[in-house]
């Protein structure tokens, strides 16, 4: 499906060297803030207490999280459970403060707001869990990349699996940048969210790359230069690549705007990684392909010789 179709291919490449300095820039620019600010991680990876409350009417989670705010608990987490009526706090761990003193003061707090709440239970999650989830979440990241690179390299070619991974870790960096640049909640949802674009953005690498291949055999090209493959690939999937993004596009700012607070981070992920997926795809991707050197006899089936002997009478 195209809702138009460019005739003349977009030099794309000719620019890839003045737009692959700006994303080295930018890469470099998340590695500091990352290396210098951190993460502001949510209480899954760092420790906390968890609250599940029941209210006998829809509850306010604006109201709810505020009240909590104003007794000196700063970034509570918030969220419905299940119902409008059930409720989970997460609030982190406080010096000096265990978590059945910290419990008790906030549902104390959250019972003079609303009369028709209820306790349901209490747990705290030690540093030692979080740490754990931590390590799972980063070995399920290393997996989802050696997969992708994997499954690449054999469906095209090494170069095509090394340049997706670049421009995919591009991606996935300058996102986990934007975070510590500004110190949004990293919890686990946002790593879902971060696995997702992983995901979303190796999928227009392979649409490019097969572009690529397609041109490559097809004879009609058989003289177009490397860098006139790549943009005319490109080009060829500009259509698909606005309905697609497009979509996807409104959908997560839909989440974002009207979300809520709950999936407001995860939404901000997403956001954050389709518009430079698109991008890598594009300028890094195809880019970093073309810089190691792919050529048409990458991708050509070899052509097996005949032997001499067959059909030969003895």
């Amino acid at each position: 499906m195209e809702f138009f179709r460019i005739k003349k291919d977009i030099p794309f490449m000719r620019h890839a060297l003045v737009f692959n300095a700006i994303s080295a820039l930018t890469f470099v620019a998340a590695v500091f803030f990352l290396a210098y600010k951190g993460l502001h991680l949510s209480i899954e990876f760092t420790g906390g207490t968890v609250m599940e409350v029941k209210y006998d009417k829809p509850a306010n989670l604006e109201a709810i999280r505020k009240k909590i705010e104003q007794i000196g608990y700063a970034d509570p987490q918030v969220q419905s459970f299940g119902t409008a009526h059930d409720v989970i706090v997460r609030l982190p761990t406080q010096k000096g403060v265990n978590s059945s003193q910290l419990s008790e003061k906030v549902f104390a707090a959250l019972k003079a707001q609303e009369s028709g709440v209820s306790l349901q239970r209490v747990e705290f999650v030690g540093p030692q869990i979080g740490e754990e989830l931590a390590h799972d979440g980063l070995m399920a990241l290393a997996f989802v990349v050696i997969g992708i690179m994997i499954y690449l390299a054999i469906r095209f070619e090494w170069k095509f699996a090394v340049s997706a991974i670049i421009a995919n870790l591009h991606d996935v960096v300058i996102i986990l940048g934007f975070f510590a640049f500004f110190q949004w909640e990293f919890s686990l949802t946002v790593l879902a969210a971060v696995l997702a674009v992983l995901g979303y953005s190796v999928n227009e690498s392979v649409v490019v790359f097969d572009r690529v291949r397609e041109t490559f055999r097809d004879r009609r090209f058989g003289k177009m230069a490397t860098p006139d493959v790549m943009n005319h690939a490109i080009t060829s999937t500009i259509s698909r690549t606005i309905i697609t993004h497009g979509s996807t596009q409104m959908m997560v700012l839909s989440m974002l705007l009207f979300g809520g607070p709950t999936i407001h981070y995860f939404a901000v992920a997403l956001t954050i990684g389709i518009l430079f997926g698109i991008y890598s795809s594009v300028f890094v991707a195809a880019a970093v392909a073309m810089w190691l050197g792919v050529t048409r006899e990458d991708l050509l089936k070899p052509v097996k010789e005949k032997d001499e002997t067959d059909g030969a009478v003895v």
